[in-house]
């Protein structure tokens, strides 16, 4: 239900709304973080599709979200608020389809062509888009109508970090456990009965978290006055003129590319330069280990140094550790993995805030265009983190190719000079994201803790008044 009590939206929120909170990004990255593992596997070892196809299939997906997004953004905002409130009930309501979705994007009709199962790929893949688009632009929203305090949102934006979190052990770490077996000759392959009970079991495991997401979480912002419709064009030629969103949209553009690109080039750096394939699997342990420590310090780090604070000097931290990486050039994968774990400590500040940076944003369009769109600005947002997915796939793709890495079938160990391409790929490309993420923050993003307060401040006193 929603509430205009003036202590809630400006106090604590009760602990059952940071627990549906989190829920709620668990359940988006139980099937999100199934996708992005397994279905080009899925593609190309059970479905027998050629990368090239895929590549084009992942391209035009995201064409289309260039146009799905801000039009599910912009119908969103568009709505009345029902009883339940302006968001959550959408999340809940189109969990349904999207778990139907994620079922048969992994499921294999028997007998098709490769042409055939082309085309089921590019229905089913593109379909799961709609949904899972359907479900995480109100739930990414719905945070700013949750809270109006800075304090709470920057705690949402972590407890929301922490539900990914589990959501990604879930399907990044428990589910490749049991979806391989092993063939006559000992080689392990991915089993597609095996895969498709997983997927069964985590579709239905969404809903159930969707579920108790809807019963735990509250909207507590009113919402503002509806004014004229204004044209979706309109909208996003304000939203592409605003400096601190374009700012925001960049450079987590470059902290998703820069994640999703080192776990694809991590995967051949321990298999073919360390020898140790088995180690890859401490990676999310690496990347998630440094949130866990700094999840309690992040509220006096963020009332001390405020948002852009932090995030710049973590990027920049994280930057300057793949460099060193790069510099010094290391054989011992436990010391690689060691300064990768600190880098993670520099990449968690941004990891932890960036949602509560996303309502920030929120609220400094509003003060200059008089006019509250959460779907449509939380809608171009998540194109531009989708497009740094897609970035991520085709640079790793074109690095490998640059150094010449081998696809042949009998090309089981990759030349040295291939093996120390893949060392530098892997460190100098997230060298240069995350600093080009520390320029963007330093000097393109103007929302200071002063400039946050004050927008919040005058924001309140307007609803006061309305």
């Amino acid at each position: 239900m929603t509430q205009s009590n003036k202590d809630t939206q400006i106090g604590k929120l009760p602990t059952r709304n940071y627990v549906g909170y989190a829920m709620g990004d668990m359940a988006g990255v139980i099937t999100f973080g199934t996708i992005g593992s397994f279905l080009q596997m899925f593609y190309t070892d059970i479905l027998h599709i050629s990368l090239a196809s895929i590549t084009v299939l992942m391209m035009v997906a995201r064409i289309w979200d260039a146009i799905n997004d801000p039009m599910c953004g912009a119908l969103i905002d568009a709505q009345k608020p029902t009883k339940y409130g302006r968001f959550r009930p959408y999340v809940f309501w189109f969990s349904f389809p999207l778990a139907i979705a994620f079922i048969f994007t992994f499921f294999r009709i028997p007998g098709l062509s490769e042409k055939q199962y082309l085309i089921y790929a590019y229905v089913t893949y593109i379909l799961y888009g709609m949904m899972y688009t359907a479900v995480n632009i109100p739930y990414g929203s719905m945070a700013s109508a949750m809270t109006d305090d800075l304090q709470e949102r920057s705690t949402l934006s972590v407890i929301r970090s922490l539900g990914a979190g589990f959501g990604t052990a879930l399907s990044q770490i428990l589910l490749p456990l049991f979806v391989y077996s092993t063939a006559a000759s000992g080689a392990k392959y991915l089993d597609e009965h095996k895969l498709f009970r997983g997927v069964l079991i985590l579709a239905v495991l969404s809903v159930i978290i969707y579920f108790f997401f809807f019963r735990l979480t509250n909207e507590y912002i009113p919402a503002p006055p509806k004014k004229e419709k204004e044209h979706l064009v309109s909208t996003f030629l304000k939203l592409i003129r605003n400096r601190p969103f374009i700012t925001l949209c960049l450079a987590s553009m470059l902290l998703i590319s820069g994640s999703m690109y080192t776990q694809t080039i991590f995967n051949y750096l321990f298999k073919n330069y360390f020898g140790k394939p088995g180690l890859f699997s401490m990676v999310t342990i690496a990347t998630y280990l440094p949130m866990l420590v700094l999840m309690p310090l992040m509220g006096k780090l963020v009332r001390k140094f405020g948002k852009k604070g932090i995030c710049g000097f973590g990027s920049l931290f994280a930057a300057i550790a793949y460099l060193l990486l790069f510099i010094f050039h290391t054989h011992n994968p436990y010391l690689f993995l060691a300064v990768v774990i600190i880098s993670g400590f520099g990449l968690s500040f941004f990891t932890l805030e960036v949602w509560a940076m996303v309502t920030d944003v929120i609220d400094y369009h509003e003060i200059l265009h008089n006019r509250r769109e959460e779907g449509t600005t939380y809608a171009c947002f998540s194109f531009f983190r989708k497009l740094g997915q897609t970035l991520a796939g085709i640079g790793a793709s074109l690095a490998l190719a640059a150094i010449g890495y081998s696809t042949a079938e009998d090309a089981i160990v990759q030349e040295a000079a291939v093996n120390e391409g893949i060392y530098n790929m892997a460190t100098i490309v997230p060298f240069v994201m995350y600093l080009c993420m520390f320029l963007l923050l330093q000097f393109g993003y103007p929302l200071t803790r002063q400039h946050v307060e004050k927008t919040r401040d005058e924001l309140h006193a307007r609803r006061q008044n309305q």
